[in-house]
């Protein structure tokens, strides 16, 4: 191994000792000397750990009793032999936001609750109603019942958040108590790290574990940059790679759930976008695989009227660069519904901006929802009328057409034979399927033998039943 020679080593140092702070990052700098590495976060903890609470979630479910309803045990035992029910609970932790007591947390950590609870570090434990959930996004807020004045932990601007920035994860895992640990940001737009709608997670090698999740990931400033939602881990324990949801995601999620909305409505494009893979990059002349491919615009939809066109790299929006289309999507939702973006669109290597206006996805045909019975193979499926706003609920690509499924009834011959909620029904018998009463209408013949023709993960299934 080539060593340095004492005497650059020591100019070197003696360099970076005298190079003034405006060298570095704005309000950011390394450790100058001694002192400074010998510093603590202790202060700042005392500051802000209080907003982070433990949230209790109960529920109550049935236990099938295998002898109910059967007769020798009845009589044996002389009475009927009931189902059991049994209290389930979850710990997870969460981080008040307002001062009257406004909640963020995960929705899968109190995600089918009858009772939800929080607790302070000081030991107060307060009830709490459900104002917004979306599973979608794994998010939950909360409110605590009655008026009291709480700690908070302020919503920081997590576009400020750069890869290298030092940050704690406070929460509660594995239920032994309020933990603090402290990492760097390790990277930033990570998608593909759930089945939910987020694609764009801040990355930390800060230690999370079970219990952390709905925790708070705090900048320096004591800031929330992020609310801790999932862990890479083979064996349940913190690998140092961990994910949050970022704090401008949060901010809008909370805003919709103070102005008392039920459902959390996300911007509708009307386009259809994949990610730019190298082929692609070659074969449109980008200088590197980045951004967001349109497939398909739908015909008066928001990306239509803006004039994008299939074959077009949206690259970033309002100046800031786009990733993949998770990356996308989630700048178009934290820019807010109602406003416009301004877009940046590559094509044949020329570059141009155009300006869209984001609002929600239109109802275009009544959904007409209908549950299909008698003697053929779709009895228990429960279909509707495709539109924009059904396809994004459904989280499908939102120019379909058509009928879907949008619930399977269990034990019916449609469960039976494999239909799955998000089936697109394209044709029955050779015959198109435009709406829930054509389906009505083509299921009263029963000609013995079924050609069955649907759209599953963008992919098409032939299907035959007798």
């Amino acid at each position: 191994m080539l060593s340095m020679p004492k005497r650059v080593a020591t100019a070197i140092v003696a360099l970076v000792l005298c190079l003034p702070s405006a060298v570095f990052a704005q309000d950011k700098s390394v450790p100058q000397n001694r002192t400074e590495m010998q510093l603590s976060f202790a202060p700042l903890v005392k500051q802000t750990s209080g907003a982070v609470v433990n949230v209790y979630a109960e529920r109550v479910v049935q236990r099938l009793n295998p002898f109910a309803g059967d007769p020798f045990f009845e009589q044996f035992f002389g009475q009927r032999m009931p189902n059991r029910s049994e209290k389930q609970s979850s710990l997870g932790s969460g981080v008040l936001v307002s001062q009257n007591g406004i909640v963020v947390t995960n929705n899968h950590v109190i995600q089918g609750a009858d009772d939800i609870k929080i607790a302070l570090p000081d030991g107060r434990e307060f009830p709490c109603e459900v104002l917004l959930t979306d599973e979608n996004i794994d998010l939950a807020v909360l409110k605590v019942k009655g008026q009291h004045d709480f700690p908070v932990l302020p919503i920081g601007n997590s576009d400020a958040v750069e890869v290298g920035d030092l940050v704690l994860a406070i929460g509660n895992p594995f239920g032994v108590g309020q933990t603090v640990t402290s990492g760097i940001v390790s990277a930033l737009a990570r998608n593909q790290v759930t089945s939910g709608d987020v694609g764009f997670f801040i990355q930390t090698d800060a230690a999370i574990n079970p219990g952390n999740s709905g925790g708070a990931l705090m900048n320096m400033k004591g800031e929330l940059i992020g609310i801790n939602t999932a862990i890479f881990s083979r064996g349940g324990g913190s690998n140092g790679i961990g994910f949050a949801i970022p704090a401008n995601l949060v901010k809008v999620f909370v805003a919709a759930a103070e102005e008392g909305k039920k459902t959390f409505e996300k911007p509708y494009v009307g386009a259809t976008f994949q990610p730019v893979n190298s082929e692609v990059a070659e074969a449109l002349g980008l200088k590197s695989a980045r951004g967001a491919l349109i497939v398909g615009v739908v015909e008066g939809g928001p990306a239509d009227k803006a004039g994008l066109k299939s074959g077009e790299v949206i690259s970033a929006v309002n100046g800031i660069a786009v990733e993949h289309p998770d990356a996308l999507w989630y700048r178009l939702t934290t820019a807010g519904l109602g406003q416009s973006v301004r877009l940046t669109v590559l094509q044949n290597g020329t570059e141009r901006n155009v300006t869209m206006s984001l609002g929600v996805a239109p109802e275009t045909v009544p959904r007409d929802e209908r549950l299909i019975e008698g003697r053929n193979p779709f009895a228990g499926l429960r279909v509707a009328n495709l539109s924009p706003k059904l396809a994004t609920e459904l989280r499908l690509p939102t120019d379909k057409t058509g009928i879907v499924v949008t619930e399977v009834v269990r034990g019916s011959p449609a469960a039976r034979l494999g239909f799955q909620p998000g089936d697109i029904m394209i044709a029955v018998n050779g015959d198109p399927v435009p709406t829930t009463k054509a389906m009505e209408v083509l299921v009263e013949d029963n000609p013995g033998f079924w050609r069955v023709e649907i759209e599953r993960d963008g992919q098409r299934i032939r299907q035959f039943f007798r």
